[in-house]
């Protein structure tokens, strides 16, 4: 029996979207409300949209619905396994990486360097937030960078929600570009357009956005005046990353351009602060009380170490860089997962087929887990932080019981992403995410807008910019095929250069749904070890994430009617 998804199960435009949000919505308001923990609210979430599978997406012809509810449950399953490996484990390494440092007293070390560079909070989220965390972007990917900038900035003196927020705002632009381009080669491959000409054309649309998020974290910081008095230090440090993210991504492919992109902005902006620092040094409003009898404050902090204790610190982060690096590469990624088994999830393997108008053709879903034990970003990180607790003169006894209380600590929100994960799997395979996905297809002339809010969705959804085009990407070119045809609003572009300007906005309209996807914000969560903090962190992003793809979705409008030209 083959379970074909059914996309109007109420018979109405309207009435069938509002069904398929519910789980969504009920996940998002409970975290916002502030009234259920994460946990709960991600269970609650999962269970509505269990409920709203097996009632109204459930082939109704069906002799044996209790062999389709086992579907529903197999589907959440895996959800919840892909869930724990490979993206809770990547935060459960990192985390034990950056406890390692702390209870070492090496992360005290790391703190003061950076405060070396700039005491400015501006300077250092630039450094932190932006700068390294789109070159682990880049490198790794799903979740890592989050879980490694919310850390660091928090051991450097942030406040936890600052910390976390700060993070995941400023993870937007490399995000289609990230763990060595796999958003961009994923649409390449459901779409059949080329992935070279996506690459260019996301070039075209994210080194806009790469020179203003830089500016819109200062400002969230600290206010437009704020922002202003560090305009030279942005100029330097999103031009810097624009300019090589625009030229690698045109002239290169999409397989590094955040490596590099991220590594020129961090040398750029931490070579300018040799000769440049703010006139006023910026610190948050409780920092300043404290140091009010300072005066105004030295415009760097100077550093109590020497350079030879400043570098040892720094070692185990750059074991992580490395490994993350190296765990990246295909080359290396592929050669460690040939000792990783596939499984055939009982159950769901092959049940379900995916069917017009989201697909050109009726097509059978593999369900297919991987148990990439060795091959899993978190395992690079995990043996970056073996390595580290050598250089540091851990001892066994005391890694494993840094290693124990790490697991304790993480035990809820590592239960949270699953439960995350399992409703993104639930509403995928039961077609929910497609009902609200076609919803916006109805917006015709308009459609380029919301075009890129349809990826902004598809990542809130399934937290992943990689799994939004793997869901959406087909869509999207078969509506540039409609809208591109005589007498559509698109028909002077043509059909590739339609499909090529829509499918690509998927990606990109994605990045700015990173910030509020479930599974970033409890990672974000994790990362500052502020569990029950999620209603908190989500109620600090979202209105940035929102106006950012509404932006997005503006330039995708402007380059489909006025600035054709751009379309390669």
């Amino acid at each position: 029996m083959t379970w074909t998804q059914i996309y109007d199960p109420l018979g109405s435009p309207l009435w069938s979207p509002l069904l398929a949000a519910v789980p969504v919505v009920l996940l998002l308001g409970l975290l916002a409300s502030g009234r259920a923990s994460a946990e709960r609210a991600a269970l609650a979430g999962f269970l509505a949209a269990a409920l709203m599978a097996v009632l109204f997406y459930m082939p109704s012809e069906a002799a044996d619905r209790g062999a389709w509810a086992t579907t529903v449950l197999a589907a959440a399953g895996y959800g919840a396994a892909f869930g724990l490996l490979p993206i809770g484990w990547i935060v459960l390494a990192a985390i034990f990486l950056y406890t390692l440092t702390v209870e070492t007293g090496q992360f005290e070390i790391v703190k003061q360097s950076v405060a070396s560079l700039s005491a400015d909070r501006r300077i250092q989220a630039l450094l932190i937030a932006f700068s390294f965390g789109a070159f682990v972007e880049g490198a790794a990917g799903f979740g890592t960078p989050v879980a490694i900038s919310a850390a660091l900035m928090m051991g450097a003196g942030f406040k936890p929600l600052h910390a976390a927020g700060l993070a995941l705002l400023a993870n937007t632009s490399p995000v289609a570009f990230g763990a060595l381009g796999t958003p961009i080669k994923t649409l390449a491959e459901v779409t059949g357009l080329s992935e070279i000409r996506l690459s260019a054309m996301a070039g075209r649309q994210l080194p806009i956005f790469s020179l203003i998020v830089p500016a819109w974290l200062v400002w969230v910081m600290a206010g437009w005046r704020g922002m202003i008095e560090v305009w030279p230090a942005l100029l330097v440090c999103g031009g810097t990353f624009a300019g090589v993210q625009f030229a690698v991504a045109n002239f290169h492919g999409p397989w590094l351009v955040d490596v590099i992109a991220g590594l020129a902005s961090l040398i750029a902006l931490a070579l300018f602060l040799r000769v440049w620092q703010p006139r006023h040094i910026f610190q948050f409003a409780d920092e300043r009380e404290t140091n009010r009898s300072g005066g105004r404050g030295s415009r760097r902090a100077d550093s109590d170490y020497t350079r030879k204790q400043i570098a040892s610190a720094w070692v185990p982060w750059g074991l992580l860089t490395a490994f993350v690096f190296v765990w990246g590469l295909p080359e290396v990624k592929e050669a460690l997962g040939t000792t990783s088994p596939v499984i055939e999830v009982p159950e769901l393997h092959l049940r379900i087929a995916r069917d017009r108008p989201v697909v050109r053709e009726r097509a059978v879903e593999n369900a297919l887990y991987r148990f990439d034990w060795l091959s899993a970003t978190g395992t690079g990180i995990f043996f970056a932080s073996v390595l580290s607790a050598f250089w540091l003169q851990v001892t066994p006894a005391r890694f494993v019981r840094v290693f124990w209380t790490t697991c304790r600590r993480m035990r809820w929100p590592l239960f949270t992403i699953a439960c995350m994960l399992a409703i993104a799997f639930t509403t995928r395979y039961s077609g929910m995410d497609a009902t609200l996905g076609l919803a916006f297809t109805r917006t015709g002339a308009l459609y380029p807008m919301f075009a890129a809010m349809l990826g902004w969705l598809g990542v809130a959804l399934t937290g992943s910019d990689t799994s939004s085009n793997a869901l959406f990407g087909s869509l999207q070119t078969i509506t540039a095929d409609q809208l591109s045809a005589a007498g559509g609003p698109l028909q002077h572009l043509g059909a590739d250069s339609a499909k090529v300007l829509l499918a690509t906005a998927n990606s990109t309209g994605g990045v700015m749904g990173k910030m509020i996807d479930a599974q970033s914000i409890v990672v974000a969560a994790a990362a500052i070890q502020q569990p029950g903090q999620e209603g908190p962190i989500l109620r600090f992003v979202f209105l940035h994430s929102l106006v950012l793809a509404i932006l997005m979705g503006g330039l995708v409008m402007l380059q489909a009617y006025v600035w054709t030209a751009s379309i390669p």
